[in-house]
């Protein structure tokens, strides 16, 4: 079969997608057998070789859950800890007390730009879930109000702030000073994150019913008879769930503390990878909310195996998204996408932009958008002659990188299963929270490059 070329591709691209977004909320098919399906079939219409199709999807599912179901693993079992402890209680109660219920939406929005700064998406997401849900059982109030604020401070951290890992490597490829990235960054993150978080949610969760009974929330609700016995104290279950982070941070220092290729910084940045800092964290969570609370070591054995068992559906659903976007960028479907955008002339921040945002749809990933379009972009703005601030550019690459999310991205399902609500309702709140962050960043990196 001959192999499809141009912007016949793009066509085959927006045609999968829409049957894909069709099986999955028209025929209500299981995601995972639709993300496989779709992308055997959309591999076999570009003429991309029988034998690599199938190896294309298995390497995109395999790289994607490398990362994630390690994250989701030990992140569901430090957020089982907190939960059983009476920890997620404790925090969400100080939380309630400091900011009175009715701004405990602002209060989710802090908590997710301190504790995304360091970390993946997907391990912010999952360590300050049970948060969430004990939250909204506090309070009565949607999980829509209490969530969106959350998931849109840690996707702003995500793509437009420093030491974040992907906006680190923006940082690299256009030569940006970090420090002023990192000013930037939070003068256009902190008044994005408050548009698309707390005042969206605001808006948005009159209008969206979720289902009374969400399966995953009851993982991380304290249940009745725990009001019974006293609760962990703030500081020490605060430095539980901020472990990981502390230690992935550290690891980002090692080279200012010690030279690198020395023993002390490869221990460092050993330590501060994502999923050591999360095992450590685990661990030391089996003393803090396990034994000192009185648990013994049969009860949080149990309490580990317990809450794997209903993340495995969504492990699956997340890995088959990353393999459909595997599936987009062997078939030539994402470079089409790139060169369709570079032949467009436009200026530096708006190429960046643009670049990243049309990888980001193709690939469903901020990461691979934002790494990929540093590359692209670099050269052309070096090469076009136009002043551009680098640190500008860092901003402009990783808000494109987070523009509406949907079926080929991991977050999008990790979400959507969450908090317990359908494709089509997961499109009106997190793909449109995605969109407002990346529009706004956009116009805000404007606004800056006219004024500095």
């Amino acid at each position: 079969m001959e192999a499809v070329h141009g912007s016949m591709l793009l066509i085959y691209a927006v045609i999968a997608i829409a049957v894909l977004i069709l099986m999955i909320t028209r025929f209500k098919v299981y995601p995972f057998l639709v993300l496989i399906i779709v992308s055997l079939l959309l591999g076999l219409a570009v003429g991309m070789p029988a034998g690599t199709i199938v190896k294309s999807f298995e390497t995109g599912n395999g790289n994607t859950l490398g990362h994630i179901a390690i994250v989701v693993g030990l992140g569901t079992m430090l957020g089982k800890m907190m939960a059983e402890s009476g920890g997620a209680e404790r925090i969400a109660t100080t939380l309630i007390s400091w900011f009175g219920e009715k701004n405990i939406h602002w209060a989710m929005m802090c908590v997710a730009i301190i504790v995304g700064l360091p970390v993946f998406f997907e391990v912010g997401f999952v360590l300050l879930i049970p948060i969430a849900f004990n939250v909204a059982k506090r309070t009565g109030k949607s999980l829509l109000l209490i969530g969106l604020p959350m998931v849109a401070g840690l996707s702003v951290v995500h793509g437009l702030i420093p030491p974040h890992p992907a906006a680190l490597l923006a940082v690299q490829a256009y030569h940006a000073d970090i420090g002023r990235t990192i000013a930037y960054g939070l003068m256009v993150g902190i008044p994005t994150a408050i548009v698309a978080g707390p005042l969206f949610a605001l808006l948005i969760h009159r209008h969206i019913k979720l289902a009374e009974n969400n399966p995953l929330a009851a993982q991380f609700v304290d249940s009745g008879e725990q009001g019974k016995r006293d609760l962990p104290g703030f500081g020490i279950t605060l430095f539980t769930i901020l472990l990981p982070v502390i230690l992935m941070l550290i690891g980002s220092w090692a080279d200012l503390v010690f030279a690198p290729k020395t023993m002390a910084n490869d221990l460092l940045k050993f330590i501060g990878t994502s999923d050591v800092a999360l095992l450590i964290a685990v661990l030391v969570s089996f003393w803090t909310f396990g034994a000192s609370r009185g648990f013994n070591r049969e009860q949080i054995q149990k309490f580990c195996g317990e809450c794997l068992a209903p993340i495995a559906g969504i492990t699956l659903i997340v890995g088959a998204g990353g393999g459909f976007g595997r599936g987009l960028m062997d078939s030539g479907i994402s470079k089409q996408i790139v060169e369709t955008a570079t032949s467009a002339h436009l200026s530096p921040l708006l190429l960046g932009w643009f670049v990243a945002a049309l990888i980001r749809l193709a690939t469903g990933s901020a990461t691979v958008a934002m790494t990929t379009a540093c590359g692209i972009v670099a050269p052309i703005a070096q090469a076009s002659g136009v002043q551009v601030k680098p640190e500008l550019l860092v901003l402009a690459t990783g808000s494109g990188s987070l523009i509406f999310s949907h079926v080929n991205d991991g977050g999008f399902w990790l979400i959507k299963e969450y908090f317990g609500m359908t494709v089509g309702q997961t499109f009106k709140t997190w793909s449109l929270c995605e969109t407002i962050i990346s529009l706004m960043g956009l116009g805000l990196t404007f606004a800056l490059a006219a004024v500095l």
